[in-house]
């Protein structure tokens, strides 16, 4: 809907679920961790208004969020120093002191989840479900890890009995903005409850104030967190060559990835770097195709904005018509729009809208993603589908920048960054083939990827090929995932480089064991993929 005479006029966001609400009821709840503006840095447990302000706004809307306190070089070593003072004693508290502290962070965060969910709406864009997932696989992962613990740090990689320690020196962690709470928090309450102290920065790109909140009430139950905000170029010598840091965490693209990479290179610090890689669906002797619907449904959750969303598929020649068949009126169901706001009467968060995504993260995305766009028709792809914003659902006159329609389009060329790149958005690329050999070299054309599928019905086939796919994790007609709890996460080739985690994998990758102990990973010279 696109104007009054469709109804939009009708759309308003409630007052309950406003910026200005959520945030007064945040900081009626953390008020320690807020300065005039908005949030405060935490260095060594205490919350400082230090830094250079930066005004955030929000892609739902480009309205106001409120200012970053941005700090500088010098204030990063300061608190990598006192955090590394902080992680030696936390290591000698009791493990029974440390599951008590998390549980409590953890009930904290479960009683304030409706407002973290909004924060996230807000900050970056979730729809509601989304958002209030995102707080909710956080707080129920580590709960399975506050009961397995114990025996998790008294086995080594080989599962023999040995006594694991925290490691030298806490651990850094640097992540993207898209899943704050499930992946940032949550590897950051395992880290702690391994017995490391943990430094964390704030994405610039949105999650700060859903991050401040939950550090607020981590740092209440004494727990040893030290949050940042500031540019990756200002602080990366802190947070990654500092020699107090024992281990870096960080999920982002791969050029940041790289240049992580080579800072670390002589280093020889423990790390998981999760960099992104070309997802790929491959479809082959396929017939089941009312499944598959649901399959490509599913797929545009949040806008392809995601480390394992899938924007690739490589199809055999002769299911082509059957697979467009299917995929095309996938795309033209798509729901996307506002994510706050509701019909007249709506009131509340049970009103909030069913939508299959909401902006991307912000309008300058959008932009990159219509160049990319443009570039693969210019050196010669075919238009499959290019949607429209007016089919979103918007409030009167609101700011729709940040937001894309889905587009997919048939056979870009290989000078175009669609055919190689990732790119984290509603945009498809479709690759049509002859041969297995064909496919196999479609799917494997980012040289490494987190996730794969193929969908066919020769399942033993299927699995062959999987094995030549270059995935760490390979469906056979179903999606893959990061995972939940105990099931191992990693990448093969340019997507991951380091530990990989996971379940024990990633209590083993910050935690020392027995001398001359090689955990699971993907190391120059030793790449041992665990079970999956």
């Amino acid at each position: 809907m696109s104007d009054a005479a469709d109804g939009t006029a009708r759309l308003h966001v409630p007052e309950s679920v406003s910026w200005s609400a959520v945030t007064g009821r945040v900081r009626d709840l953390a008020g320690e961790a807020f300065a005039d503006d908005g949030p405060a840095n935490l260095v060594d447990g205490e919350w400082k208004a230090v830094g250079t302000p930066s005004e955030q706004t929000s892609p739902v809307d480009g309205s106001s969020l409120g200012t970053m306190l941005k700090v500088d070089a010098a204030t990063a070593s300061d608190a990598v120093q006192r955090a590394a003072a902080t992680h030696r004693s936390w290591g000698d508290v009791d493990l029974d002191e440390r599951r008590r502290r998390v549980s409590a962070s953890l009930d904290a965060m479960e009683s304030a989840r409706d407002d973290l969910a909004l924060l996230l709406c807000w900050e970056i864009g979730k729809p509601w479900a989304m958002a209030c997932a995102d707080v909710d696989r956080c707080i129920s992962g580590v709960r399975w890890y506050v009961e397995e613990i114990e025996g998790m740090l008294s086995r080594d990689v080989e599962g023999a009995p040995a006594k694991r320690a925290p490691l030298e020196g806490p651990v850094s962690n640097i992540a993207s903005w898209n899943y704050p709470m499930s992946v940032q928090v949550h590897a950051e309450l395992v880290q702690l409850l391994a017995g490391n102290g943990v430094v964390a920065k704030t994405p610039t790109q949105g999650g700060w104030m859903t991050l401040t909140v939950a550090h607020a009430l981590m740092a209440r139950e004494g727990l040893p967190v030290t949050l940042l905000a500031g540019d990756g170029s200002e602080l990366s010598d802190a947070l990654i060559r500092s020699p107090e840091i024992g281990a870096l965490a960080f999920v982002g693209g791969r050029s940041n990835g790289g240049r992580v990479a080579a800072q670390l290179a002589d280093t020889g610090k423990r790390h998981m770097l999760e960099q992104e890689g070309l997802n790929t669906w491959g479809v082959w002797e396929f017939s089941d195709w009312e499944t598959f619907s649901g399959i490509l449904k599913k797929g545009f959750e949040y806008a392809k904005q995601r480390c394992t969303a899938y924007p690739r598929f490589v199809v055999q020649r002769k299911l082509v018509d059957q697979f467009l068949a299917t995929y095309l009126p996938v795309l033209e169901g798509v729901r996307f729009g506002h994510p706050l706001a509701v019909e007249e009467g709506g009131d509340g968060v049970d009103d909030l809208p069913t939508l299959d995504f909401g902006p991307l993260i912000s309008a300058a995305k959008a932009t990159e993603l219509d160049e990319s766009v443009e570039e693969a028709l210019r050196h010669g792809a075919v238009p499959l589908f290019r949607g429209d914003k007016a089919g979103g659902r918007f409030l009167p006159g609101q700011d729709t920048s940040a937001y894309h329609a889905p587009v997919s389009m048939l056979a870009p060329p290989g000078a175009s960054r669609l055919m190689h790149e990732e790119p984290f958005g509603p945009v498809d690329s479709i690759i049509v083939v002859d041969t297995e050999a064909e496919l196999l070299a479609q799917m494997n054309a980012s040289n490494g990827a987190l996730v794969a599928s193929i969908a066919s019905d020769d399942t033993q086939k299927a699995e062959r090929l999987a094995e030549q796919v270059q995935a760490f994790k390979v469906g056979i007609n179903k999606l893959r995932s990061r995972g939940d709890k105990d099931e191992a996460f990693g990448g093969r080739g340019e997507s991951w480089k380091g530990a990989f985690v996971g379940g024990e994998y990633l209590v083993h990758a910050v935690t020392e064991g027995p001398p001359g102990e090689n955990i699971f990973g993907n190391f120059p010279g030793y790449q041992r993929t665990p079970p999956t």
